[in-house]
């Protein structure tokens, strides 16, 4: 596999070129500079099918703050780990100071380089690039991220590190790979990156106490009780009335979005501290998408002992009285920090994903729900019609979705459906997954 990273001083356009390339929108674009912090990592789309690594980085930074200095050493730490090196440069701005200072930091690893003149879309800007020699990469290649200019370039200089052309496992998440996919979700300064530091064993996430530290969604390798998954970093969720920057907006947008594109969402609860309603929207927008939800109590450690079995009772029941989609949340203490509890998690989250893949017998699901409705007829319609319920399978899974073809009444109420639900995931060990139940209606011409 060939690792190619992009840097360069901030606001040089590098996060447009990595979702250019990767054909996503995986890197956050801002034209405010220092929007990237964490490493973000994506296959690229080369012509020939090459498996080839990008990794996007924080804007090189000669900065002496936590935040600023820790997202530059992960930049140079990627650098030293790539095969290879794409250096992009302004050319609407032109040859900064900055520009010299990284250029002679990347030139001391000793990593090939292509320069490229990023923002080169007029015939002026071109003829304006031979600043750039200066820098010492040799001849800069003009480009334009945004309007996928100069490309064939790019594709030319990565070909030449691609010794290896077989299929082999990447350091990122595609769309067409099959394994499973966890994301990490939960308002700010909860724990999350902490949560997949501790997951992956290393370091990779920028970790600070104080919120609003990630604001790209992060898609990491990671492999845990001889499993492979892919897990994703995403950044804190608040109340749309607590967000008055636009690169926040993005980051939120940007968390949610993920949802979709995962399997099992883990959300961060802060223990030590009361339930907020943003805690349970965002559970509630997991259920909507069918997706598993494994909610985790972080800093149980800090939890007085005394008082442990009372937040228990009460987190619980905040979550079970919140939704009629699941039966029986998933709820499991832990310690990011310490990795108390992790293991327990991860086990009974892929557990709940191998129920998840199953599919229940047509004859189990029909006795189950015969059973059920001997148990409590199903009420008359608006009509005065009885609900005939003559046949049901499960059609699909994730969600766990049951069909039910009924006759007679077309207006069943939502709590009888309820009744089912809760029934048929009692029976089929289904409490913790969500379920969808649909009804088809069957007519009979000579009724």
């Amino acid at each position: 596999m060939t690792k190619i990273a992009i840097v360069g001083r901030p606001n040089t356009g590098k996060s447009t070129l990595f979702n250019q390339l990767t054909g996503t929108r995986d890197a956050l674009v801002h034209n405010r500079p220092g929007v990237t912090r964490d490493v973000v990592a994506g296959k690229m789309k080369m012509p020939d099918d090459a498996n080839v690594t990008l990794f996007d980085t924080a804007g090189l930074e000669a900065k002496t703050t936590d935040i600023g200095k820790i997202s530059t050493d992960m930049a140079l730490a990627t650098i030293k780990n790539a095969d290879a090196v794409l250096f992009v440069a302004d050319a609407k701005a032109g040859l900064m100071p900055k520009d010299l200072d990284w250029a002679r930091v990347v030139n001391r690893l000793k990593k090939p380089v292509l320069l490229l003149a990023n923002k080169s879309e007029s015939g002026k800007r071109i003829a304006d690039n031979s600043e750039f020699y200066k820098l010492g990469f040799g001849t800069p290649i003009p480009i334009s991220a945004e309007h996928k200019i100069g490309f064939d370039a790019i594709y030319d200089f990565v070909e030449k590190f691609d010794n290896k052309k077989e299929i082999q496992k990447t350091d990122l998440d595609t769309e067409n790979n099959k394994e499973l996919r966890i994301a990490i979700m939960g308002q700010p300064n909860v724990g999350k990156s902490t949560l997949v530091n501790r997951i992956l064993g290393q370091n990779r996430m920028i970790v600070k106490d104080e919120p609003g530290i990630t604001r790209d969604t992060v898609k990491l390798s990671a492999r845990a009780l001889g499993r492979n998954f892919t897990i994703m970093d995403t950044a804190g969720l608040r109340r749309k009335a607590g967000i008055t920057d636009d690169v926040e907006t993005l980051s939120a947008l940007k968390s949610l979005d993920a949802i979709g594109k995962t399997d099992i969402v883990i959300l961060i609860v802060d223990s030590t501290k009361n339930i907020e309603n943003q805690a349970l929207g965002i559970a509630g927008r997991v259920y909507d998408a069918g997706k598993i939800l494994v909610v985790a109590l972080n800093k149980w450690d800090l939890v007085d002992a005394n008082e442990r079995d009372a937040k228990w009772s009460k987190l619980t029941r905040q979550f079970e009285n919140s939704f009629s989609q699941i039966i029986k949340p998933m709820i499991i203490p832990i310690s990011a920090e310490k990795g108390t509890g992790v293991t327990t998690m991860l086990k009974r989250a892929f557990a709940l994903w191998d129920i998840s893949n199953t599919r229940a017998g047509t004859a189990i699901i029909n006795r189950t729900i015969e059973k059920l409705v001997a148990a409590h007829q199903p009420p008359m319609s608006r009509l005065k019609r009885p609900m005939r319920i003559k046949f049901a399978s499960q059609t699909k899974t994730h969600p766990m979705t049951v069909v039910i073809n009924v006759g007679g009444a077309s207006d069943i109420p939502d709590s009888y459906t309820r009744y089912l639900r809760r029934g048929i995931a009692k029976a089929l060990n289904w409490e913790q997954l969500p379920i969808v139940i649909e009804y088809k209606k069957t007519e009979n011409p000579f009724e």
